[in-house]
């Protein structure tokens, strides 16, 4: 479940034309942003444009985390109802699809041993712990935010995911820091970080379509 821990006023509502602080738009971004045309993109079929992998994770919503294979984790979004594919092998036929909204992402175990206790320390057994790299490229052009702040379909972008366990509550978050690269729209990456909440079942999972619209 996600956390909205920031942001608020993007994440939960729809902003309105022209809010897009905290985007390092660039001139032409911004021109795109002031021309948006909610309709447009509706009689396009567009409707999932705000919930491309650019930006997936930010959605409020509740994922499904799973194993497809051995080499591919899968991931589910009830906002927009997108599934994720992060592949730790890299596929030949995967690599040829042409673009879709959630690209396509590779994915790489990130470990470390515990740190060294110096001389005269105390050596204690924490096992290995680590994160989640994943790299996401040849997606569709999508929209940052749902008031016409986009990322073209030159972007890609890099996603660092860790577990980690409350030691009072023993609540577990997975905490997803993102970096958007996009040489078209942006002058600097867009780097925000979404935190989601373990549930204790699938009770509340909902399934909603992709909006324009309505938020999130």
């Amino acid at each position: 479940m996600s956390l909205i821990t920031r942001d608020w006023q993007y994440r939960m509502v729809v902003p309105r034309r022209g809010e897009y602080q905290g985007i390092p738009l660039n001139l032409a971004g911004k021109q795109r942003a002031d021309a948006w045309d909610p309709n447009a993109y509706e009689k396009l079929g567009l409707q999932c444009a705000p919930y491309g992998a650019g930006v997936v994770m930010l959605i409020p919503e509740r994922l499904r985390i799973d194993w497809v294979d051995d080499e591919t984790l899968r991931v589910q979004t009830d906002a927009g109802m997108q599934t994720r594919l992060l592949r730790f092998r890299p596929d030949a036929a995967a690599a040829s699809a042409p673009a879709s909204w959630q690209g396509q992402s590779k994915a790489a175990w990130l470990m470390h041993t515990p740190s060294d206790p110096g001389l005269g320390g105390t050596v204690v057994d924490e096992g290995k712990f680590g994160a989640l790299k994943i790299t996401t490229d040849r997606m569709l052009a999508g929209l940052i935010r749902k008031n016409g702040v986009a990322y073209s379909e030159n972007s890609d972008l890099t996603e660092y995911w860790d577990v980690q366990q409350d030691p009072v509550t023993k609540k577990e978050y997975l905490i997803v820091s993102g970096s958007l690269h996009d040489p078209d729209l942006l002058i600097a990456n867009y780097n925000y970080v979404a935190t989601f909440e373990r549930e204790t079942d699938s009770s509340k999972w909902d399934p909603t379509p992709c909006s324009l619209t309505t938020a999130p």
